[in-house]
């Protein structure tokens, strides 16, 4: 039988509950593209939608390792996001600007589509993203 899992942490020991937080924040920052959709309760079909390509597309953008900065960007902003590349060094982080001219408009199938544009303006997610060529 299943056990709730409220229960279960309030059993924690502190220390104990601190490291799962941490280790769930750490997941939580990095992960592939397909669980960035899965956590922001997008289906393959629902983005493919919103892209306006087919599902096929969707399930080969999230299996490549190499893409297009612009379809990651699409990508990203049609599950409610901002892309953001930055180059990590020992003595700090750079954020790559050179990408931005990349805002272009949303297509008209974003605004008009009430049903898919609310889906997405209600959820917040943070996570790092690679890119993928359609």
């Amino acid at each position: 039988m299943a056990k709730n899992f409220k229960l279960l942490q309030a059993k924690m020991l502190p220390r104990a509950r601190a490291r799962s937080e941490a280790k769930a924040q750490a997941m939580i920052q990095e992960m592939p593209l397909d669980e960035l959709r899965v956590a922001r309760e997008l289906t393959q079909e629902h983005l493919a939608k919103i892209l306006r390509v087919n599902q096929s597309a969707i399930s080969k953008m999230e299996r490549r390792a190499d893409m297009y900065v612009s379809t990651l960007h699409d990508m990203i902003r049609a599950m409610g996001g901002t892309l953001e590349i930055r180059a990590i060094f020992p003595e700090g982080d750079v954020r790559i600007n050179q990408f931005s001219k990349l805002r272009r408009e949303e297509p008209s199938s974003w605004r008009d589509d009430e049903e898919l544009q609310g889906s997405l303006s209600d959820q917040t997610f943070r996570g790092k993203n690679r890119e993928i060529p359609l």
